[in-house]
């Protein structure tokens, strides 16, 4: 990915989940004078890799396996467990059992849901696209915490990475991979699944094992979505229809080899 410069235009609302103090309490506007206090770099840049393929995969119950009982569903109905902002940069609004994330050029946006602190699951959510060209990226975010988190992101010229951030300090887990299941700009439609269990992470787009990371450094956190315009044209992105499940799943042992 190039490196870019973030607006960070949303405001992050406090609640009950045990997320650090630091987020801001307003959404930041742009100005002349820094910020008196720190925001959260969601987007902080990091160097263009090279790009390879996913390799075409069928969906498998080996993929996901211990998927257990369901541990929550939202109809996105509730909008006050859900980070929500209207500005004239940036908004996130729950309405009509969606919820729709829309910027305005090179400015990016997350919406975290607070209410639960996820460990080990399997979570599903359908995304729609309405305005998204070229790099601009959408995607979902897990065990974040504080300025800490993993990021899955989409892009609408159909490559799929994952990243860690870890106190605005991005790495990336995985280069942009092709993948057929990647939505080429709207209209498109993609339901993203993640499994995650300990430290492994697998990527599911429309119900098709993509990709699996191994990372140990954040065990737990919430559960939100974003999206960000890279170019000269806005994004918008609506999410609907998020289930959440328990995972319980002990890897087979080995056989020691003579």
């Amino acid at each position: 990915m190039r490196p870019f410069i973030i607006f960070f235009g949303f405001l992050l609302l406090a609640s009950c989940a045990p997320l650090d103090s630091t987020l801001p309490t307003e959404p930041p506007r742009p100005s002349d004078t820094p910020p008196p206090t720190s925001t959260i770099v969601w987007f902080p840049p990091s160097a263009t890799p090279t790009l390879n393929a996913i390799p075409t995969y069928t969906a498998t119950p080996e993929m996901s396996p211990g998927i257990g009982s369901l541990i929550f569903k939202d109809d996105f109905t509730d909008d006050s467990i859900w980070d929500t902002v209207s500005s004239s940069q940036a908004s996130a609004i729950v309405k009509g059992k969606r919820l729709t994330l829309a910027v305005e050029p090179g400015v990016s946006i997350a919406s975290l849901r607070r209410e639960a602190t996820l460990s080990n699951f399997y979570a599903e959510i359908t995304a729609r696209i309405g305005l998204c060209r070229a790099d601009d990226t959408y995607g979902i975010v897990i065990r974040s915490t504080g300025n800490s988190f993993y990021r899955f992101a989409l892009t609408c010229n159909g490559f799929a990475s994952v990243d860690r951030v870890k106190d605005s300090v991005r790495l990336s887990l995985l280069e942009p991979l092709v993948s057929g299941d990647v939505p080429l700009g709207p209209p498109g439609e993609v339901q993203i699944g993640i499994w995650a269990m300990g430290s492994e992470m697998r990527l599911f787009l429309n119900g098709r094992f993509q990709f699996s990371v191994v990372e140990k450094t954040f065990p737990s956190g919430a559960f939100g979505v974003f999206a960000q315009s890279k170019g000269d044209t806005p994004v918008t992105i609506t999410f609907s229809d998020l289930s959440v499940y328990d995972v319980e799943y002990v890897p087979p042992t080995r056989t020691p080899s003579p």
